[in-house]
């Protein structure tokens, strides 16, 4: 008798294991979902047991298999129900693999671990000790070692308990070596387990109590972690940023997160009022004076009080305090508090000539123009702690890191020292008196800004990029920018702005859904923040369906519709949400607090309760889905991209119109770019 036709009959073999003939009927498992879950389990217990094997080769080959596998969360779901994760953490206790079978185990450990299934805080001293070990090891094979500093650095991301047995089982100094290497993603692990040991170490251990210290402090016994942190800036400066290869993405994320952190240990005295009756603090005072007018602290026999005190307020004056009486009074603003008294003070001993001079040539001058070096230097530390934005966390997907910060081991002091003399210059330039300080501080703080653009090496290119911001030039860059506002505010300019704005605004949505058609590659979420697993989504052409599925690796161009496993009808289709209002920003995580995430979340919501979430790469991406999303289903693009292109586009449109105008001919294509020269040899001749 035949089989009836709704079943077939499937073959699966796995190496080290008997063939297995199933019989499938194609009725009752209509439903493809319950039979990927089924066959699934199948496999994660298949796995489990080929792990187990008493063969090198057959227990390799499964641990491979298991790698890859553990990528798929339906998988990882089964093979953990099976204790699969006390199983991989018992292999590697046991100390018994090396080579190939470790680096295969761990592997699958993190690939499992990041679904965020399993609680981190289930795992034994004996199983950080045994990664620890294979961190602290001078000579370790590189994958291994790439996965161990993985999975340290999601301990103590995830659980304060992890943080202190792995604080306790490795120091800067067993990191450092990883950071001499030439392998660039070892050496941004590296960088990853210090940010997060910084990042999550109990906060009276990361503060800063004495400005004395350098600024790379951290959490490790005194004397052992001074020395360290010169050496690990050094190491970081010469081994990584400067460096022959080209700093990747990633790499730059972790110097700008260690960047953050580390300025961050100032937020302590920033947030420090000066208590006036503190004769420690009044000190720092009485030191700043004696450094600028060379004078010692009179005894107390020395003159009547009233005399004392007049000298003493004659001096705090000519030091431009606000409060000549008492200047311990302007110390208690927070923000800066403490610290712009500590950065006074360091440019008094490490620039005395300078200092000297600030002080000596602006108390001499009686024409009102004197810059009043005190509440300058207040304001300016208030100033650069919002530009570098001290006390704030790193942002998710930033990378803006600064070289020159990594060049001195004071480099915030230093960087105060050389814009309070640029603060000093550009006073002069705009003979500026006390009623234009707000202004004087708005153009400082452009100066700054402006420099810092360029990324600048070292502390002396940020000191010649200020000298060609002079006021002057301020003022020219400044003029250049508003005439090319000024040119679109007559009247019949606006009213043809506004009779073009929805050809404008069609181009933009058009623009949009192309950018939809050709889609996106978006990390996966996880609780670590090392994430090298990618998800790609993209629009068909026709509009009607979103096509998505995960990825091996980050991609190389577009990915075709037919390698995206999974479908979603834009029909279906209910809502777009963003920010708190997410589902994946709901839950609890590591990103939960992470203001940065917050502004580059978003979920399609289908159907009842399903949803599709994103993590966008960056603030562009995020604005063309919100963007292109809200166009497909009808309603406004409110981004501020749209805000951006539309007055690109209408400013473009204005102008080529204008020139249509004089009857100034616009080619229809662009000129040709000028052939490269076939001889590279030639001379100038000055004369």
């Amino acid at each position: 008798m035949p089989p009836p036709a709704d079943i077939v009959k499937v073959a699966i073999e796995w190496p080290g294991a008997f063939p297995k003939l199933m019989e499938i009927d194609q009725v009752s498992n209509a439903d493809s979902t319950n039979f990927y879950i089924t066959e699934k389990a199948q496999v994660a217990q298949q796995l489990h047991e080929r792990i187990q094997s008493s063969s090198m080769d057959m227990k390799l080959d499964a641990l491979k298999d298991l790698a890859n596998s553990s990528r798929d969360i339906t998988f990882a779901q089964e093979f953990i129900n099976l204790d699969g994760i006390s199983l991989l953490t018992q292999m590697v206790e046991s100390g018994t693999d090396f080579g190939d079978l470790l680096s295969f185990t761990l592997t699958a450990f993190v690939e499992l671990m990041d679904h965020g299934i399993v609680s981190w805080d289930t795992f034994s001293l004996a199983f950080i000790k045994k990664i620890a070990s294979y961190v602290c090891k001078s000579a370790m094979d590189t994958a291994v070692l790439q996965r161990s500093l993985a999975i340290l650095e999601s301990m103590v991301l995830n659980s304060q308990d992890l943080y202190q047995k792995v604080a306790q089982e490795i120091t800067i100094g067993q990191l450092i070596p990883h950071l001499q290497g030439t392998d660039q993603d070892i050496q941004t692990y590296t960088i990853a387990v210090i940010n997060a040991l910084f990042l999550k170490s109990p906060e009276e251990k990361r503060q800063v109590q004495h400005t004395h210290k350098p600024i790379f402090c951290f959490f490790f016994s005194f004397m052992a972690h001074i020395l360290a942190q010169k050496q690990l800036r050094s190491i970081i400066l010469s081994n990584v940023i400067r460096s022959n290869k080209p700093i990747n993405d990633e790499m730059a994320h972790q110097l700008y997160v260690l960047q953050v952190l580390t300025f961050n240990l100032l937020e302590d005295r920033m947030m420090t009022k000066m208590d006036p009756q503190d004769q420690a603090q009044r000190d720092i005072i009485f030191e700043l004076r004696r450094i600028a007018f060379d004078v010692e602290c009179e005894s107390n026999n020395s003159g009547s009080i009233e005399k004392r005190k007049s000298m003493y307020t004659r001096d705090y004056k000519k030091l431009g305090f606000i409060n000549h009486v008492n200047p311990a009074v302007d110390f208690t603003q927070i923000p800066p508090g403490m610290l712009a008294l500590d950065n006074m003070l360091y440019f008094a001993r490490h620039h005395q000539d300078a200092y000297i001079r600030i002080v000596l040539e602006n108390s001499s001058r009686e024409d009102k123009h004197e810059c009043p070096f005190g509440r300058s230097s207040i304001e300016l530390t208030k100033m650069l702690c919002e530009i570098l934005k001290v006390g704030e966390l790193p942002s998710e997907n930033c990378h803006d890191f600064h070289p020159m910060f990594f060049t001195h081991d004071r480099s915030f002091e230093e960087f105060f020292c050389i814009c309070i003399q640029l603060l000093n210059k550009t006073w002069k330039e705009m003979r500026a008196t006390s009623e234009d300080f707000n202004k004087v501080m708005q153009v400082v703080k452009e100066q700054i800004t402006r420099a810092l653009t360029i990324k600048p090496n070292s502390l002396d290119q940020f000191k010649s990029r200020l000298q060609n911001l002079s006021y002057t030039e301020i003022l020219k860059l400044r003029q250049s920018e508003r005439m090319n506002q000024e040119d679109f505010q007559s009247r019949p300019i606006l009213e043809l702005r506004e009779k073009i704005q929805p050809e404008i605004m069609e181009l933009i949505k058009q623009q949009r859904l192309n950018r939809l058609c050709e889609g996106t590659c978006f990390r996966k979420i996880s609780s670590r923040r090392r994430q090298d697993k990618f998800w790609y989504c993209r629009l068909s052409p026709n509009h009607k369906v979103l096509h998505y599925g995960d990825l091996e690796e980050s991609p190389q161009g577009e990915v075709p519709h037919d390698s995206l496993q999974d479908k979603l009808p834009v029909a279906d289709i209910k809502a777009v949400v963003t920010g708190k209002d997410c589902p994946h920003m709901k839950e609890k995580g590591a990103l939960k607090q992470n203001k940065e995430v917050l502004e580059l979340a978003f979920s399609v919501l289908y159907e009842s309760d399903e949803y599709l979430n994103f993590i966008a790469p960056d603030k562009h991406e995020y604005c063309v889905w919100t963007d292109g999303l809200n166009a497909l289903l009808g309603k406004e693009m409110t981004s501020e991209f749209t805000r951006s292109d539309m007055d690109t586009l209408l400013n473009m449109e204005m102008k080529l119109r204008l020139l249509d105008l004089e009857n100034i001919q616009i080619p229809e294509v662009p000129p040709p770019i000028p052939k490269e020269p076939s001889n590279y040899d030639f001379v100038y001749d000055c004369n």
